[in-house]
């Protein structure tokens, strides 16, 4: 993409440059796109370094090493990834392109874009790439945003009224916006797969073609910024929490990886151990054999709110239990494809995951199992939620912050100052949801307790 020739025949006029924060949302700034080139292109911007310690309501957080009241809450430096660069086509006349963040000359290391990249390199010294791919789960609702923060979040209209799964008259109802994000997202950059109702009413997923580990990332962030704003445009809206509704299916973020060469021309996961109907590498079985190991401590990265824990339910399609299978949606790993398309599937990510942070942990705990040959367990078959003796998923955030608090794998791949980082800030969701009386706890002791 051209940047100067846009602006100069008035293709563009203003530019988003941005980098996604701890909870994977995008922040930045707009620009003049004039100034844009005679200025940020070259120099980049700054941005209060508060940005990655804040939570969802912007407020200060105390106890963050990196940013504080005594250093003063000073920049960030924003460096754009010209990689990255593309015209949005849902923003009339309008470019985005996401940022490297720096301070004093540094990349910052605990920044999530920054530690998908860290693991890459990992990855890279070792001589494989990662390609990724995200299975993102939503739901619709008729009530706009700002009609469903009036109502309380109460009462909320779904688009449909029935379970939907793969059902097209339903599909179609609500193609409106499908088909505008199936056509925003191509014409951005975002090269999607397809669009299909879901396990439940309103609910919906758009795939996108798999890419890239970090490429993947960017992609998810965009769309998943994007599908926003473009439900507001058509004053409706779009939730991607992991589970909205104790009564309906949670939402999803099925995380596909798998190793290749460094030029991208061979899936190194394929090879010629006989496992089940497949034929495997022993780079496949180490990998799965860490992915595993360490699945428990890697969940806050693929759960990270309180809520996020409501979703693993018996069967639910979300997982309860760590077993790995053969095409079996029970369990939280899965082994689809063969040959070229051969790759793990990961069931742990909710839909409210932080894409760089999950797929960064996974990536970490498969390149252990690579460099320790972790040797996976036999793939389990049948109804995994019934099965007694498996390791469980953690049954809340807590839990799985110990578990990440302990793991010395982790604590190698992305640094203490990170995993420190990381355990305050999901301790911070746990005390603020721990702090408020909700309807439920009124609803059942305001007259009887």
């Amino acid at each position: 993409m051209e940047l100067s020739a846009r602006v100069a025949s008035g293709q563009l006029e203003t530019v988003l440059a941005v980098f996604p924060d701890l909870y994977g949302r995008l922040m930045g700034k707009r620009f003049a796109a004039g100034f844009f080139l005679k200025h940020t292109a070259q120099r980049g911007f700054h941005a209060c370094d508060y940005l990655l310690t804040v939570d969802m309501e912007m407020e200060v957080v105390p106890g963050y090493p990196f940013a504080n009241w005594e250093r003063g809450y000073g920049d960030l430096h924003c460096i754009p990834d010209w990689s990255t660069l593309r015209q949005i086509a849902w923003l009339e006349k309008t470019a985005l392109v996401f940022c490297e963040l720096e301070r004093d000359h540094q990349p910052i290391a605990l920044a999530p874009r920054t530690l998908l990249k860290t693991q890459l390199e990992r990855l890279r010294q070792a001589g494989f790439q990662a390609m990724a791919g995200t299975e993102l789960e939503y739901y619709l609702f008729k009530d706009s945003y700002e009609q469903a923060r009036a109502k309380g979040y109460e009462n909320l209209e779904t688009f449909g009224w029935y379970l939907e799964d793969y059902n097209i008259l339903q599909g179609t109802r609500e193609e409106p916006l499908h088909a505008a994000a199936r056509r925003h997202l191509e014409h951005s950059g975002v090269p999607v797969e397809s669009s299909k109702g879901e396990w439940g009413p309103g609910q919906h997923e758009l795939n996108l073609c798999y890419a890239h580990a970090l490429e993947m990332s960017d992609r998810h962030t965009l769309y998943k910024h994007g599908l926003k704003e473009m439900a507001h445009q058509q004053g409706l809206a779009v939730s991607f929490m992991a589970k909205w509704r104790a009564d309906l299916a949670g939402s999803g973020m099925h995380l596909h990886l798998s190793l290749w060469d460094q030029v991208g021309e061979r899936n190194l996961f394929a090879g010629e151990e006989a496992l089940g109907p497949l034929r495997v590498s022993p780079l496949f079985r180490h990998f799965l054999g860490g992915w595993l190991a360490h699945a428990r401590a890697l969940t806050p990265f693929c759960a990270p709110y309180p809520n996020s824990y409501k979703r693993y339910v018996f069967q639910s399609w979300a997982p309860t239990s760590i077993a790995w299978t053969l095409d079996n949606r029970t369990a939280g790993f899965r082994v689809v494809g063969q040959g070229a398309s051969l790759r793990i599937e990961s069931r742990l990510p909710g839909a409210d995951a932080n894409p760089y942070l999950a797929i960064a942990a996974s990536l970490a705990a498969g390149l252990d199992g690579i460099r320790n040959q972790i040797e996976p367990p036999a793939p389990f078959a049948g109804d995994a939620y019934q099965a007694a003796g498996l390791p469980r998923v953690p049954a809340n955030l807590p839990e799985a912050v110990a578990e990440m608090e302990q793991s010395a794998m982790l604590r190698e791949a992305f640094g203490a100052e990170a995993i420190a980082h990381y355990a305050h800030f999901f301790r911070t969701e746990q005390r603020k949801y721990d702090e408020v009386v909700t309807s439920w706890e009124r609803q059942r002791y305001f007259e009887r307790g």
